[in-house]
Formats: structure tokens, sequence, C-alpha cells
């Protein structure tokens, strides 16, 4: 995979993130309160929703780092189009951060309100009792959603470690290629050697046998010569 597509990959995931959390924040302003058991459900279902964005934008903070990575590896001549798309996302991120926030400070301030006025208007024990079972039931849930989102949370750094390792894995399988490709050149040049040297021995046999010739004829030569001084003296 190029970092153009790791890239990719990336920037589609964020905007899953984000359209989730655009989402939940947008039901969370629909929230009306309707009473006053309804206002403490509303204020329970605004605080697991809220806990659940507060994560997903954890999440998208994560992609965004490794968004500003894979850009570096990304040609320049194609890596403004990406640049744009990076800054954007850091501004949506940035943008959806604030919303969360004062909506949570606002659902703190609203359950705070409420939990101060139904203590002090609320003069009957069934009430009161109702209230501590529902407020009992919901800490429950809430528990639950934290062991979710704790699980949810081990899930997703699994998947990333497993994400790292298949890049490593990549890079070592591209470092062992380019070995391979660097030992097959080398058993050309070696091939190329072992022929020139060949040649150059097969020359040598060559120029040994001229050389013994020459030898041999230089040795009848001086044997003739030797013969007819000889021949010639005694007669």
């Amino acid at each position: 995979s190029t970092p153009a597509s790791l890239f990719e990959a990336y920037h589609s995931d964020y905007q899953q993130l984000i359209e989730s959390v655009r989402a939940k924040l947008e039901k969370d302003t629909r929230e009306q309160q309707g009473g006053i058991l309804v206002e403490l459900v509303n204020a329970e279902q605004r605080k697991a929703t809220l806990r659940r964005v507060e994560i997903e934008l954890d999440e998208a903070d994560d992609i965004i780092s490794q968004l500003e990575v894979e850009i570096q590896g990304i040609p320049a001549s194609i890596r403004s189009q990406y640049t744009s798309h990076l800054k954007q996302a850091k501004l949506d991120l940035n943008r959806y951060k604030k919303i969360a926030k004062e909506s949570h400070a606002q659902a703190s301030r609203n359950y705070t309100r409420f939990d101060s006025t139904s203590m002090s208007d609320d003069p009957y024990d069934e009430r009161a009792n109702e209230r501590t079972r529902l407020l009992a039931g919901y800490q429950t849930l809430e528990d639950g959603s934290r062991r979710i989102e704790n699980s949810t949370r081990l899930a997703l750094e699994t998947e990333d470690l497993g994400a790292d390792i298949l890049r490593s894995l990549r890079v070592q399988r591209e470092q062992i290629e380019n070995t391979s490709h660097t030992l097959n050149q080398a058993e050309t040049s070696i091939d190329r050697a072992s022929g020139t040297i060949q040649k150059m021995i097969r020359q040598m046999y060559k120029q040994r046998f001229v050389i013994a010739g020459i030898i041999l004829v230089l040795i009848i030569v001086v044997v003739l010569i030797l013969y007819f001084k000889l021949f010639h003296h005694r007669h």
C-alpha cells in the first residue's frame, strides 16, 4: 500500500467517526425535559451519550496523528490536496471537541439543578424511593456502558497493534525483495566474471601451445645448423 492509499483509508475512518459524533451531538441538542422522571432519564442518557462522544473524539484524534505521519510519504506533486483534507479534518475535530465540552458542561449543570430541586420539592417517600431505584438502575447501566467502552478501546488498540505489525511485515518483505534482487545481480556479475576468466584461461592455453611450437621449431633449427656444421666440417 502506498502512503496516499493509507491516508485515504485513515481519512475514511475519520469521516465515519466524525459523522457518528455529529449525529450524537445533534441528538443531544434535541433532548427535551418532560417531567421529573423524564428529566432524570434524559440527563442520564445525555451523560452516556457524551461519554461515547468523548471516546470517539479521542479515536479521531489518534487518526489525525496517523494522517500526519502518512502525509509525509506522499509525493510533493500531489500532497497539496491531502494537506487540505488534513487541515479541514483538524478544524472539524476542534469544532466538535468544543461543542462536546459545552454540551457536557450544560448536562452537568442541568443534572445538578434537577438533583437539588427534586430533593427539596419532593415530600413523598414513594417518589424518593422511585428516584433512588431509578438512580441505582442507571448507575448499573453506566457501569455496563463503561465496561463496553473499555472493551471497545482494547479492541481498537489491538487493531492498531495489528496494523503496525502488518506495516512492519510489509517493510521487511520489501527489504527481503530488495536483498533478493541484489543477490540476483551479484549472481549475474559472478557468472559474467566466470565466463571472462574461462576465456582468459583458454587464451592462455592457446598462447602456451604457440610458444611451445615456436620453441620446438627453434630447437629443430639449432639441431639442423649443428648437424650441417659438423657434416661439412668432416668433409
